[in-house]
């Protein structure tokens, strides 16, 4: 499987953002954003030939904030939108209730991973459990009344559970899930809404760009 294995810093410092992807370190006093400041763009230039964007400019640095907060591909995002442009409603709104919903998305908000890539790593090596049988592809879309679980052996219990206390130290649980500490599970109780992402995203300028 395909995946981005460069500097995460060097994401968030392109975009301008935090894009929260290596966990407690984006929380703290590390994290590059917090010490070098949101205008300074990773590579030894800096923001010295910094010029205005154009409108092409601006959506596609929308576009790749997304894909890079929700740890997707260029054509995993196709095939995301694609699906969002054939359901009714707002394309934009529809777009950010799927990536709301992937099974590794639904992992990292419930404190089951630092990132994206931390809990797609928990799901492509089959520790995952959607209702009661495995589920182990990061695209996977859930429903209300789902509930995840993982396996029950114990050296990976052991690491999903220090996890867990990594996360919740800055993690907060979304209200459309609930997390049960105690038997490491997650129920999905309702659909999220738009305005539950967690990241600040114009979707409207993806649309208008991907659309092209």
């Amino acid at each position: 499987m395909a995946r981005n294995v460069g500097p995460k810093c060097r994401l968030c410092r392109r975009e301008g953002i935090k894009l929260f992807l290596k966990g407690g370190r984006c929380h703290g006093a590390k994290c590059a954003i917090s010490r070098r400041g949101d205008t300074q763009a990773p590579g030894t230039q800096g923001t010295k030939n910094a010029k205005k964007s154009s409108e092409y400019g601006l959506q596609l640095r929308e576009k790749q904030r997304l894909k890079r907060m929700a740890g997707l591909l260029e054509r995993q995002f196709r095939t995301i939108f694609a699906r969002a442009q054939r359901q009714r409603g707002n394309t934009g709104t529809v777009l950010i209730d799927l990536v709301q919903r992937r099974l590794d998305h639904v992992l990292r908000m419930s404190g089951f991973g630092h990132g994206p890539a931390s809990a797609r790593q928990i799901i492509v090596h089959g520790l995952v459990f959607l209702n009661g049988h495995r589920a182990d592809r990061p695209s996977m879309l859930v429903n209300a009344g789902d509930v995840i679980t993982f396996t029950q052996r114990e050296k990976a219990r052991t690491l999903i559970k220090n996890v867990l206390e990594t996360t919740k130290g800055y993690q907060q649980v979304p209200g459309w899930l609930e997390r049960d500490e105690t038997n490491l599970a997650v129920k999905v109780l309702n659909l999220p809404a738009r305005d539950e992402y967690p990241f600040e995203i114009r979707a409207q300028l993806i649309v208008e760009g991907a659309s092209k």
